[in-house]
């Protein structure tokens, strides 16, 4: 096994939640602490309290990923007699780092929402809220046909060719090719200042916008050409589309009285609050994490029957029973279904990389609503 550091850990998991992901004015990353220090063990948790940081401790964590944001507004101060300042130098003085991950995992696929959508166990699942996608690109790159498989693997490993659920695509065009070196050149093949004529292929291939780089430098690396000839071009094609929220379908059509309490069964809350006639049915459910005021409307939209999210206001309520959309409110913390989802990715990825290091989740609750 490797050691590793933090730096090295957050560089996995962003490759699957990148912090470009999260909406305007989001507060997600390095929160507090260094990243560059060696990491053996990772909490995760939804919110970082005094009792979440004593756990890290206990468990000899140098790193806690967490959802919640512990830093979400600008901070005017750090009063160490105040009770957030004590936290923070609690954190400081052990040596555990914090890093953010918010509405970039709600977006993420496989994230917050996914998980609960599938912990729902709906199908035909999409995007409730569309937040982003990317454009792709296309490139046209001419090499010696000897170089034309390496230089096709280079690119492809980069992340050139992948289209949906396949990947190494590409389409290759036999040609001719000609230039002449000048007298400062070191031609691959050719001879100074005399016009060469070259069997070539001419490779073409799309990729998404974000991995321009990478596949340019693949291309660079893998060419023989001092000089190669390529072009790029951006295409008015958008893929890989993100967003907040889910939607999908129950198997059958149930009582949203029946469905509140299934909802209470999967999510393993002890109480939910529901808006609507217990009587209507429902099928189409859409999901979102956290607090879900601003998206009654959405939901409406996209056809849902019912909504199932959190910490839902009173007005807000009365404005779902006006357009005759349900509510199911489980509680905003919910989002707890993160802990498990996210050590087990990175508990994977750590295996696969073959590093030193494990991700735990929390075992504290940190609701702080009781009922009686």
């Amino acid at each position: 096994m490797k050691q590793t550091n933090g730096q090295h850990l957050i560089s996995f998991f962003e490759e699957w939640a990148p912090r470009s992901l999260a909406v305007e004015g989001d507060s997600v990353g390095l929160q507090i602490g260094r990243l560059d220090k060696p990491v053996t063990k990772v909490l995760v948790t939804l919110d970082v309290n005094n009792e979440v940081v004593d756990e890290a401790i206990e468990k000899g964590c140098q790193l806690i990923i967490a959802h919640h944001p512990p830093i979400y507004n600008k901070l005017k101060n750090i009063r160490t007699d105040l009770p957030q300042g004590r936290l923070f130098e609690k954190l400081i003085k052990h040596e555990i780092a914090v890093y953010a991950a918010h509405t970039n995992l709600d977006i993420a696929t496989g994230g917050v929402n996914d998980l609960l959508a599938d912990a729902l166990k709906l199908e035909k699942v999409s995007i409730l809220e569309p937040t982003t996608a990317e454009k792709l690109m296309k490139l046209e790159v001419f090499t010696p046909k000897e170089a034309t498989e390496a230089v096709r693997k280079a690119i492809g490993e980069a992340g050139a060719g992948k289209l949906g659920d396949y990947d190494s695509c590409s389409f290759t065009t036999p040609g001719e090719g000609r230039f002449k070196p000048n007298s400062e050149a070191k031609p691959y093949i050719g001879e100074a200042n005399k016009l060469a004529v070259v069997e070539e292929d001419k490779i073409e291939v799309v990729f998404p916008a974000t991995k321009k780089n990478r596949v340019l430098k693949a291309l660079l690396n893998a060419h023989p050409y001092e000089e190669p000839a390529y072009n790029l071009m951006e295409l008015d094609i958008e893929v890989n589309e993100k967003g907040l929220g889910r939607i999908g379908l129950l198997p059958n059509s149930v009582s949203l009285g029946d469905y509140a309490n299934t909802v209470k069964s999967q999510l393993n809350v002890p109480f939910v609050r529901v808006v609507g006639t217990m009587e209507k049915p429902v099928q189409k459910v859409a999901i979102l994490g956290g607090d879900g005021n601003k998206y009654i409307q959405i939901a409406k939209r996209a056809g849902a029957d019912v909504l199932v999210t959190g910490d839902l206001y009173f007005h807000i309520a009365q404005d779902a029973l006006a357009i005759d959309l349900a509510i199911i409110d489980p509680g905003h913390h919910i989002e707890q279904i993160m802990k498990k989802g996210v050590s087990d990715y990175m508990n994977a990825k750590c295996e696969e990389k073959k590093l030193d290091c494990i991700f735990i989740a929390s075992q504290l609750s940190t609701e702080p609503f009781r009922i009686i």
